[in-house]
């Protein structure tokens, strides 16, 4: 038990109007009666030694990937990193690296394939080197880290570019996590950051950026079995691009990008031939710049959208894109593959709760009202966090989806205190406010922080009837493992596993059909 959640449990322990000399004499008993032997004490000690370590060695290997990441791409060129390593120690560890790198093809076999190292292979690789090291394990890595970081050099120009890039790289994920499940603040965050380094960092380029995502094309099958609609783009290029369509049988060479998994760049679009304009108002004459299409690829490398952009509208002579550009916005598709998958996580996890709270509804009558809160970054340092509201619904069948959400501070709703106590120690609490009883219950993520959290008014009852307390946890247990798929899935942990038929169709839909599954495994379990 952590602190909040001691405190939490001893509050329910003593109920509320306790006396003092009650609450005294059971803090004396605690004190008197609460023992650890020695062998626990050092077991206690070890542990925290060992998490201390562990953290320390992941910021350690965090900002060795930042150095050696110097255009914010998101990722490293395995042979490059291999070429380093192989000098470690004069060359005489190479038997220990061949092993390492079998271990990693091993754990990871696509990111090997396409020799890429994400900072989480990265890491891995570096632990997997050093396990095949003699010598003590922290040691190790530390001299490992060192020769690492004196074999990059970098300029304070370079420095500060790289700096800049990594705060703006930030605010695409910030956005995410703070946009109420929303991609608006995402898609404007990104095109803010493309913006922002062509001027700094790209000779004050005027570009043009846009984002299509996959689709399966249910539209005109004939012309190919998927699509591309852009879904956003800068503002000038709106009338022209947005909400467009591109089939496989148009012009283009996005699709070529797809399919490869590579960006694609065309230095000079007047001279190449298969390039599709959006805006047919350009004369022939004017359609010169350069373009480049780059990949949206998931945790798992699987394709599901491009990043464009271009220079079209750029009147100046030198209008293509650099390398040191090109590998910042391919950080830039990273940055907002992350982003794009937190918001719709959070997506399929409001949707999955509108379907359990469907089931629970219509087997008590006893719960008035839900409201579904997500926990989000505080906005200042005077706060951690705060929680949106996103849903509200009734045993009416009234749904009240927040747009825009409402924002709950801790200092500005002190009566609602028991929501916060309840992601704070991400445990049920409970509280009566203005005559209703309420329950609040943590959605847990992977590491069992709470994620969001429920408020269950069961109005002016003490308590539910014996089947509907029944009914309510067995909703609670399914909703969380559902949760938990959802966000295994996300993350690329594992891969979607379909068991009922109707799963297959879009992924709203089979995050509504989730809790069903689960629903059914566990009916499976008890015949």
């Amino acid at each position: 038990l952590n602190l909040p959640q001691f405190v939490q449990l001893m509050e329910t322990f003593v109920g509320k109007g306790t006396s003092l000399p009650a609450m005294k004499s059971l803090i004396a008993f605690i004190q008197e009666e609460y023992k650890q032997t020695e062998e626990e004490k050092m077991e206690q000690l070890k542990k925290v030694h060992r998490s201390s370590l562990l953290a320390r060695r992941k910021l350690l290997l965090e900002a060795l990937f930042e150095k050696w990441d110097s255009n914010a791409s998101g990722f490293l060129e395995l042979k490059d990193v291999d070429a380093v390593l192989s000098t470690f120690k004069e060359g005489m560890e190479k038997k220990a690296l061949r092993n390492a790198k079998k271990h990693l093809c091993l754990r990871y076999p696509q990111p090997s394939r396409m020799g890429k190292l994400s900072p989480q292979t990265f890491q891995t690789y570096l632990e997997l080197v050093v396990s095949e090291l003699t010598g003590d394990e922290d040691e190790v890595i530390d001299n490992l880290v060192e020769f690492l970081s004196t074999s990059v050099e970098r300029s304070h120009m370079e420095y500060l570019q790289h700096s800049a890039r990594r705060k703006w790289l930030h605010s695409i994920q910030q956005a995410a996590e703070t946009s109420g499940a929303s991609l608006e603040p995402v898609y404007r965050a990104v095109f803010k950051v493309l913006s922002q380094d062509a001027e700094a960092h790209g000779d004050s380029k005027k570009i043009s950026a846009y984002i299509a995502l996959l689709e399966e094309n249910q539209i005109s099958p004939e012309r190919g079995r998927i699509l591309l609609r852009y879904v956003a783009c800068t503002a000038d290029d709106a009338p022209y691009v947005l909400n467009q369509i591109l089939y496989k049988d148009m012009k283009g060479v996005s699709f070529a990008a797809v399919e490869e998994g590579k960006p694609i760049h065309v230095p000079r679009v007047q001279l190449h031939g298969n390039i599709h304009f959006w805006n047919y108002d350009r004369p022939v004459e004017e359609r010169t710049g350069s373009f480049l299409v780059l990949p949206l690829q998931d945790a798992r490398w699987r394709v599901f959208g491009i990043l464009g952009l271009d220079t079209l509208w750029d009147e100046c002579e030198k209008t293509i894109f650099l390398t040191h550009e090109i590998s910042f916005y391919q950080g830039v598709s990273h940055a907002f593959s992350r982003a794009y998958h937190h918001v719709c996580t959070r997506e399929n996890i409001l949707q999955e709760m509108l379907t359990a709270l469907d089931w629970l509804y219509s087997r008590t009558s006893n719960i008035h009202t839900v409201i579904t809160y997500f926990v989000e970054p505080g906005q200042d340092k005077t706060c951690d966090y705060v929680l949106r509201k996103m849903i509200t619904t009734d045993n009416t069948g009234q749904r009240e989806i927040h747009t825009p959400s409402t924002i709950l501070l801790r200092k500005e709703n002190l009566l609602r205190d028991y929501l916060f106590k309840c992601t704070d120690t991400s445990q049920v609490t409970s509280t009566c406010l203005y005559g209703e009883f309420h329950f609040a219950v943590p959605l847990r993520d992977l590491s069992g922080q709470a994620l969001g959290a429920l408020d269950l008014s069961i109005g002016h009852h003490h308590g539910l009837l014996p089947h509907e307390h029944k009914d309510l946890q067995k909703m609670l247990k399914i909703v969380q493992a559902a949760c938990s798929e959802i966000l295994k899935m996300s993350s690329g942990e594992t891969e979607p596993i379909y068991t009922l038929e109707a799963e297959n169709m879009a992924c709203l839909r089979h995050a509504g059909i989730l809790f069903h599954r689960f629903m059914l495994q566990d009916l499976r379990e008890c015949i």
